[in-house]
């Protein structure tokens, strides 16, 4: 029983650094958005939410936007964005907040 309760929290403990996980480039900064045409909601209740550049381990790749339904009323979706750091860029995931 001991062992798997170890074996549980390590899991756990794992999981919890791969959450924090952040995806450092230290070449150059990510290229600017891409302007384009939204267009119209597929329905009530959708969120435009915006593309972005994503790193792929050699270079940028552009992630297209799409509608999406909020995981529940009343939450607002936070871009996600680079950030300089320590001479690099760290890229922090969109979330619903």
């Amino acid at each position: 029983m001991r062992f798997a309760r170890a074996t549980l929290r390590g899991l756990f403990l794992l999981a919890g650094m791969i959450a924090v996980a952040q995806t450092i480039v230290r070449i150059a900064p990510p290229p600017p958005a891409r302007a384009g045409v939204v267009g119209v909601a597929p329905g009530a209740g959708y969120v435009w939410i915006g593309g972005y550049q994503r790193w792929n381990g050699s270079g940028y790749v552009w992630v297209p936007g799409r509608w999406v339904r909020p995981p529940r009323a009343g939450v607002i979706w936070v871009s996600p964005r680079w950030v300089a750091s320590g001479g690099g860029w760290v890229f922090h995931k969109g979330y619903w907040r």
